[in-house]
């Protein structure tokens, strides 16, 4: 049977989740504070780019040189995304936790962003990723640094996942995208190590949020 095609499965676990009413308001909030995020992020990301602040001098870049490596990262991330969207069909606990752990990952970035005012690195290739930077308005933007968007992103996809390969896949891929952005020179050595320190709590915050006053026999899974 195709990924794409309805699955009685699926349809029936997300139904027994849709029972509780603490499910039902947790997800219609998810879904609105992503959306209110997103539509915030054009407006947001062109500020931050007035902003100026140091250039690091960062020991690891300058043994790289800079490579556009942006099909490499797209595919890492998005493909990642695909997954997750797959098991999420399966999995109403995937979903939340990863729609909470976003929110607060989110609002973290834009916190730590106007905290750590960073100019970008010397030889920063723009990255391509036509779905990441549609969020980001008409100007490429080269200011959102610490810590690393792309990575946070990805490492909270393996944090999500339940299933042993998956976690695998995505663990080993968000090592690939956090070295590839620094191969092409998008995010110093601390926003990338920023990302993996800052996700791990945030998603377990989300995911106390996200899981709890509602029955699920997946809650005992996670």
């Amino acid at each position: 049977m195709s990924i794409l095609t309805p699955n009685p499965t699926s349809d029936l676990i997300w139904q027994a989740a849709w029972q509780s009413n603490t499910f039902r308001w947790k997800f219609s909030l998810g879904v609105l504070a992503t959306t209110a995020l997103l539509f915030t992020f054009p407006g947001f990301f062109q500020t931050i780019e007035s902003h100026s602040g140091p250039v690091l001098n960062d020991w690891v870049l300058n043994q790289l040189p800079p490579t556009d490596v942006s099909l490499g990262i797209f595919l890492t991330i998005w493909a990642t995304a695909l997954l997750l969207i797959i098991r999420a069909r399966f999995s109403p606990a995937v979903f939340m936790m990863f729609i909470y752990g976003y929110i607060i990952v989110s609002l973290s970035r834009m916190l730590s962003i106007n905290l750590v005012p960073l100019d970008p690195p010397v030889g920063l290739i723009p990255l391509i990723d036509p779905i990441s930077n549609a969020f980001y308005g008409k100007t490429y933007i080269t200011k959102d640094l610490f810590y690393s968007g792309h990575t946070s992103s990805i490492f909270l996809m393996f944090l999500c996942l339940r299933r042993w390969w998956d976690r695998l896949f995505a663990l080993i891929g968000s090592i690939v995208v956090g070295c590839l952005l620094l191969v092409q020179h998008v995010h110093y050595t601390i926003d990338v190590l920023g990302a993996f320190a800052f996700t791990y709590p945030l998603y377990w915050l989300g995911k106390q949020f996200a899981l709890s006053g509602w029955d699920n026999v997946e809650k005992q899974e996670n």
